[in-house]
């Protein structure tokens, strides 16, 4: 078992106690110096706070220019040829800056409407029978004198009228080879001149009640032609054709057949309603069909008692209103209309006035189906909505762009004039402003002859503060 000196245990305890004392006084001259220097740093660093700390060249250089240089003002943008057929800019829609006379107009609503007494023709049965053939169906297109009906008559009373005509007609065939006769044995002297006399009245008594009975088959619904043929081939009309009427005369011209060939410039007329049945019995009177020719229409406005005076200043002035057809492409706008007349009266529910104007309608669509018959479509259609713009003053000389061409940023209008590939932004005054046009003033900040565009102004200007907007000059890096 070892066991430990005191000779050594105090030379231990000695030099523990010596390594502490040294400890103790290195510590004491160091410590100082150690919290003189942290205070110093630390107020360095408050001082500097809020300035940009150094960066090394190889993570953050990002040329000589410094992120704070303020950029120009930038007026125009730079459109690629496929950025303007973006937008819609060609050469319908780049505008030549003109003077024009401008009319400022009021908005009534209107709706297209059939011209009463011309639009509209009802077929009826001239005399009873049976409808034994019906030659147009609903919705073909056919032309005055095309047959339309065919019926097997059954009326007593034409029946005893077509009698009537042949037998006179007999009577007098008999009465004129009588006088004949008579005249030849006149001749020799041995009959009186008084006799002969009497036949001849005889005979124009008889072509005086023939005159009268082909009226009367006339007015039972047959044509000409038709009394005509009764006359040539002795034989009552068993049949009768009912054909389409003119709009003009209402004359009945001769029978067409479906296969003729119509002319373009002739007046087309649609079989709109089918009111029978083939066999079916019908009286004198009974509706057989309706047609319609909608090629001359009108334009029915909807105005206010209030508007009369501003109907009548523009009808007396010959100012024309503008109708406009919200539902078609493009907002079609239709011109050279005239006001034709006012109503008389105001509807006492609605408390509207109603006024007129002529609407041509063209034709879109003529042809031949597949069934052989002939199919017609006009532009326009009975009972379509639009609104007119009614000219209530009228300015001249002015500039006048589409309102579409014309943009509100801020306190100011901008147009965009072309300059090559750039869109230059102008600041103009405006004097007057619908949803529709815009009238400029003419003070020098456009001129006759410049280009600008007549459309998508709004996109032009979000393309400039696109180009002018700041930019954050960390975007895309990553630290």
């Amino acid at each position: 078992m070892n066991t430990v000196q005191p000779g050594s245990l105090r030379r231990s305890l000695t030099l523990g106690f010596l390594l502490l004392l040294s400890a103790l006084v290195i510590s004491s001259l160091l410590l100082p110096d150690l919290r003189q220097r942290l205070l110093t740093q630390l107020t360095e660093l408050v001082a500097t706070k809020g300035a940009t700390p150094p960066q090394s060249a190889d993570k953050h250089d990002h040329g000589e220019a410094t992120h704070n240089e303020p950029a120009g003002p930038i007026d125009s943008v730079d459109l690629s040829a496929s950025a303007m057929k973006n937008l819609g800019l060609d050469s319908q829609t780049l505008l030549t800056i003109g003077r024009t006379t401008f009319f400022r107009s009021v908005t009534i609503p209107a709706v297209v409407v059939e011209r009463p007494g011309r639009t509209r023709l009802h077929i009826s049965a001239p005399l009873t029978g049976v409808v034994t053939q019906i030659h147009v169906l609903p919705g073909e297109a056919v032309v005055p004198g095309t047959v339309l009906f065919e019926i097997r008559l059954t009326h007593e009373e034409l029946v005893t009228a077509q009698t009537q005509f042949l037998q006179t007609l007999g009577e007098l065939e008999v009465e004129a080879r009588e006088i004949a006769r008579l005249e030849a044995v006149a001749e020799t002297g041995a009959l009186s001149a008084r006799t002969l006399l009497e036949r001849r009245y005889a005979r124009d008594r008889l072509q005086a009640l023939l005159r009268a009975q082909a009226e009367a088959l006339r007015l039972h619904g047959l044509t000409d032609e038709q009394v005509d043929g009764i006359a040539t081939e002795r034989r009552l009309l068993r049949s009768l054709q009912v054909v389409a009427p003119s709009l003009q005369d209402h004359s009945h011209g001769s029978p067409q057949t479906i296969e003729d060939k119509p002319s373009v410039d002739q007046q087309v007329l649609v079989l709109e309603h089918l009111e029978v049945d083939k066999g079916q019995a019908v009286e004198a009177g009974t509706p057989l069909g309706t047609l319609t020719c909608p090629e001359d229409l009108l334009i029915e406005g909807h105005a206010f008692a209030e508007d009369r005076a501003l109907l009548s200043q523009a009808a007396e002035a010959g100012w024309s209103p503008a109708a406009i057809f919200p539902g078609r492409s493009n907002e079609e706008r239709l011109g050279e209309l005239q006001i034709q007349r006012i109503g008389l009266e105001v509807d006492p529910v609605t408390r509207i006035l109603p006024f007129y104007l002529e609407l041509a309608n063209p034709r879109v669509r003529d042809e031949l189906n597949s069934a052989g018959q002939r199919i017609v479509e006009w532009k326009y259609l009975q009972g379509e909505r639009l609104e007119l713009l009614v000219p209530a003053e009228k300015w001249t000389d002015q500039i006048v762009l589409p309102a579409a061409a014309v943009v509100r940023d801020g306190t100011e209008w901008l147009v965009f004039r072309r300059n090559g590939r750039l869109f230059e932004r102008v600041a103009v005054h405006v004097l007057h402003a619908d949803n529709r046009d815009v009238v400029i003033a003419d003070d020098g900040c456009l001129f006759p002859g410049d280009v600008v565009a007549g459309r998508s102004a709004a996109q032009l200007l979000m393309a400039l503060r696109g180009q002018t907007a700041p930019v954050d000059p960390h975007a895309g890096h990553t630290h």
